[in-house]
C-alpha cells in the first residue's frame, strides 16, 4: 500500500501549475509512472450541486492493489469487475480507499453526491490576495480538478481517459485532450473530451458556454465565453494561432489536439493542459493577449507537456517566463527594462531570510517566491543563452523538449540538454546558479586607455565580482563606444572574482559599461533603477500615514486600504498625520490623501528631482510637463535612501479600487488613475541615474545608442 504522506504530495503537485494557486508546498510523481485508463460517465447537475457518475478503471498489468481517493461523501462500489473496495481513512475532504482486483479485467466503481466549496481568500503580502476553492459544482459554474476528488484517481499513476458528461441544456464543459463532441437532448446535452497523451490528472471546467472554435496549423483554437463576443473571441483565436505556431516553430510540435481559452465565474489565470481559465475581468484587459496569455499557451511545453519533479525545483516558471513574458518584450525593444525590473523586484521583495535557490522553489506563494522562482530562474536562462550563443540554446530547448516531452525532469534534465547541444560540461554553471542563494555585484575597475603607434586605441581594464561566498560562474557583456560611435561588444568570462579584458579600437574610446542591459542576475548599483511602488510594497518594516483632516467615505476608505495593505505583513504599521512630529527617515513610509499634513515633505523631494510638481490647492499632479487635475495619483520619491510614497483618490469611491490595484503595479514610480473603478490613465518609471558600471573616457558626453540585439524569434 502507498504511503499516505507520499499519496496526499502526489495529489497536490498539478496544482502548482495554476497561476493563481501556485502556492502549495508538494512534490510531483517521479520516476517511471503507470498509466491507467479512465472511461468516466457522470451526470452534473448545477443546481444541487451533485455528480453521479462511473470511471472504468483499465490497470496496467501486475497491479492488483492501488489505494485511490474520492471526495468525502461520495460512496463509491464496485459494479463490474471482481474487485474489492475498502475505506482505509481519511484527510481533510478527501476519503481514501483501496481495491483489490484479480488482475484480469477492468474495473467499474460507481461514485455520486455534492461536492461544493466556497471560496477562501489567500493573502500573499501586503495588499495582494487571491480566491481559490477545492472544486465547486454550483449554478455559476463547475471547477473540479485532481485533487477535489471528482473521480477515482490513483496515486503514483497517470492517466489516459474518456470522458462522457451529461449537463443541462445550454451548457458546456471543457476538459484538457480532444474535444468537445456534443450531442443534443431534449432536456440535456451530452459533451466527450478524450486524452490519449498521460495527464497527471483530469480537470473539469463547465458552465453556460458560448463556444467559438477555428482551426489552425498546429491545433484547433477554441474559446469558451460565458456571453457572446464575436470581437473578443477572434482576438483570442487569432493570438492562440500566433503562439502555437512560434512556440512549435521555436521548442517542437504542440503535444495536444487544441488550446482553448475558457472564462471562469471567478477570477483566476490557471493554466490547465490545453486550456487556461481566465476570470472575466482578468481576460478582458487588453495586455492578457501579450502577457499572461503566451505563458499559460507555453505550458502546454513546460509543465504540462515536459513534466516538473518538484522535489527537485520548479524549473517550467522560470523558463515559461523567458519564452513568454520577457520574449514578448524583447520584441518590443524592450528586453533590458525587464530584465532590469526583475533584478529589482529580487532586490525589493527577497529580505534577508527570505531567499532560497531554485532547487527549492515549488510554486509561487507571495511576491518574494515570484522574484525568485520567475525572475532569477528566467535570467539564469537568459545567461545561458549568453554563455552558448542562440543557436546552440534553442538547440538545447529543443533537445530538452525532445528527451523528456511526458516525462517528468529536473533541473539535472535542463543541464544534460544543453550540455549535449554545446559539448560542454556546464555542471559548475547549473550547481552555482542553482543550489546556491544570493546575487553577485559586480564592479568595473583599472580603467584605462593608450593610443599605440599604428594610431589605433587599446582599452584595457577588469570586471570585478564581490560578494560572501564563492564568486558565481559569469559570461558579462562589456561594450565599448568610440568617437565615432561604432560598438565593441567583448564577453567577459568571470570564473573567479576578476577577469581582465582588452580591446583594440580604430577610433579613440568614449565611455566603457560593464552588463549595460543587465544580461546577468545581479545586486543593481545606485543609479541603475529608480524608487518604484515595489521599494515600498516588497519592505519588511514600514509606516503608513493616514489623512486626520479626511472624513467621512474617503477616511473609511484610507483606513480599508491600510487594513488590507497590513494583512500578512507586521512590520508594517499604521499611524495619523497628527500622531507624529516628523516623518521617521529609518524605513519606508506611505503617506494617503491630498490632505496628509506631511504632503509638503514629498513636495519638496519632488521639487529637488524635477519629477513631479503638485498644487495641493487645485489638487492636481504635474507630471511629464502635462497637468492633470480630477485624478487619483500615485507618487514615490526617494530621500537620503528612503522610499517614500504617495497616493490620492480623485474620490472615495475610487480608493477600494487603488488598494486592490496597486500591488500588480510594484515595478512603476508614478500612475494616474481615472474615475471609480478606477482605471489607469498613466504609468512610467522616473529616469536611472549614472551607474558605476559606466565609465566615462572623455570630458564632453555625446549621446550614444545601445540597440537591443535581435529576440530568439521575429516578430
Amino acid at each position: 500500500m502507498i504511503p499516505k504522506a507520499k499519496f496526499l504530495a502526489t495529489l497536490l503537485s498539478s496544482t502548482l501549475l495554476l497561476l493563481g494557486a501556485r502556492a502549495a508546498e508538494s512534490h510531483a510523481i517521479s520516476g517511471d509512472h503507470p498509466l491507467v485508463q479512465h472511461a468516466i460517465d457522470a451526470r452534473i447537475d448545477p443546481v444541487s450541486g451533485t455528480i453521479d457518475g462511473s470511471d472504468r478503471l483499465t490497470l496496467p498489468d501486475g497491479m492488483v492493489r492501488v489505494e485511490l481517493h474520492l471526495h468525502e461523501g461520495l460512496q463509491p462500489r464496485v459494479i463490474e469487475g471482481k474487485a474489492a473496495l475498502d475505506r482505509i481513512g481519511r484527510d481533510g475532504h478527501l476519503e481514501h480507499f483501496l481495491l483489490t482486483t484479480d488482475g484480469n479485467a477492468p474495473v467499474t466503481i460507481h461514485y455520486g453526491g455534492p461536492i461544493r466549496h466556497s471560496l477562501t481568500r489567500v493573502t500573499e503580502g501586503m495588499g495582494r490576495a487571491r480566491q481559490q476553492t477545492i472544486g465547486t459544482i454550483d449554478a455559476d459554474g463547475v471547477f473540479l480538478n485532481g485533487y477535489t476528488g471528482w473521480y477515482p484517481r490513483i496515486a503514483d499513476t497517470l492517466a489516459h481517459f474518456t470522458l462522457d458528461l451529461t449537463l443541462p441544456r445550454g451548457w458546456l464543459a471543457v476538459s484538457q485532450g480532444q474535444g468537445p463532441d456534443i450531442e443534443e437532448d431534449d432536456d440535456a446535452r451530452r459533451v466527450r473530451w478524450r486524452e490519449d497523451r498521460p495527464q497527471h490528472e483530469i480537470q473539469l471546467a463547465a458552465a453556460p458556454f458560448r463556444l467559438y472554435r477555428r482551426d489552425t496549423p498546429v491545433a484547433e483554437a477554441q474559446a469558451f465565453l460565458r456571453l457572446s463576443d464575436d470581437a473578443l473571441a477572434a482576438r483570442y483565436l487569432d493570438a492562440t494561432s500566433d503562439y502555437l505556431t512560434r512556440y512549435s516553430d521555436l521548442i517542437g510540435p504542440y503535444p495536444y489536439a487544441k488550446f482553448a481559452l475558457v472564462e471562469n465565474f471567478w477570477e483566476t489565470g490557471y493554466g490547465m493542459p490545453s486550456f487556461t481559465l481566465l476570470g472575466s475581468r482578468v481576460l478582458r484587459l487588453p495586455f492578457i493577449l501579450n502577457s499572461s496569455y503566451p505563458h499559460e499557451i507555453l505550458h502546454n511545453w513546460w509543465g504540462n507537456g515536459v513534466f516538473v519533479d518538484y522535489t527537485a525545483g520548479n524549473w517550467s516558471e522560470g523558463l515559461t517566463a523567458y519564452l513568454a513574458d520577457h520574449l514578448n518584450q524583447a520584441l518590443l525593444g524592450r528586453g533590458a527594462e525587464y530584465r532590469r525590473d526583475q533584478l529589482k523586484a529580487y532586490a525589493d521583495y527577497v529580505r534577508d531570510g527570505g531567499d532560497f535557490p531554485l532547487t527549492h522553489f515549488r510554486g509561487r506563494h507571495g511576491s518574494a517566491s515570484q522574484a525568485i522562482g520567475y525572475g532569477k530562474a528566467l535570467m539564469v536562462f537568459h545567461m545561458l543563452r549568453i554563455r552558448l550563443g542562440d543557436t546552440t540554446f534553442v538547440r538545447g530547448l529543443r533537445r530538452f523538449y525532445d528527451d523528456n516531452l511526458f516525462e517528468t525532469a529536473d533541473w539535472g534534465d535542463v543541464e544534460n540538454a544543453f550540455e549535449i547541444a554545446s559539448g560542454h560540461k556546464l555542471d559548475d554553471f547549473f550547481d552555482a546558479w542553482t543550489t546556491r542563494t544570493g546575487s553577485p555585484t559586480l564592479h568595473l575597475t583599472s580603467l584605462r586607455d593608450e593610443r599605440l603607434p599604428n594610431g589605433a586605441w587599446r582599452v584595457r581594464g577588469s570586471v570585478l565580482q564581490s560578494r560572501s561566498g564563492a564568486p558565481f560562474p559569469m559570461t558579462v557583456p562589456v561594450v565599448i563606444h568610440d568617437r565615432r560611435g561604432k560598438v565593441r561588444e567583448l564577453r567577459v568570462d568571470l570564473a573567479g572574482r576578476s577577469t581582465a579584458f582588452e580591446a583594440m579600437l580604430p577610433a579613440p574610446p568614449v565611455r566603457v559599461a560593464v552588463d549595460p542591459r543587465f544580461d546577468t542576475f545581479r545586486t543593481l548599483l545606485a543609479g541603475e533603477s529608480p524608487v518604484s511602488l515595489s521599494s515600498l510594497l516588497g519592505a519588511d518594516s514600514g509606516l503608513i500615514v493616514l489623512p486626520a483632516a479626511a472624513e467621512g467615505a474617503a477616511a473609511d476608505g484610507w483606513r480599508g486600504l491600510a487594513r488590507a495593505w497590513l494583512q500578512g505583513q507586521p512590520g508594517w504599521q499604521v499611524r495619523t498625520d497628527t500622531d507624529l512630529s516628523g516623518l521617521p527617515a529609518d524605513r519606508p513610509v506611505w503617506l494617503l490623501g491630498w490632505d496628509n499634513r506631511f504632503l509638503s515633505e514629498l513636495v519638496e523631494v519632488g521639487n529637488g528631482s524635477g519629477h513631479f510638481a503638485l498644487d495641493a490647492t487645485r489638487r492636481a499632479v504635474t507630471l511629464e510637463d502635462e497637468t492633470h487635475d480630477a485624478v487619483s495619483p500615485v507618487l514615490t520619491a526617494e530621500r537620503n535612501g528612503q522610499a517614500l510614497g504617495w497616493i490620492a483618490a480623485a474620490t472615495p469611491e475610487a480608493i477600494a479600487g487603488l488598494a486592490r490595484k496597486l500591488p500588480h503595479y510594484g515595478k512603476y514610480s508614478y500612475l494616474l488613475f481615472t474615475g471609480e473603478a478606477p482605471d489607469n490613465l498613466l504609468k512610467g518609471l522616473w529616469p536611472p541615474g549614472d551607474s558605476p558600471l559606466v565609465q566615462w573616457l572623455v570630458e564632453d558626453r555625446p549621446a550614444l545608442t545601445l540597440p537591443e540585439p535581435p529576440a530568439l524569434v521575429r516578430r
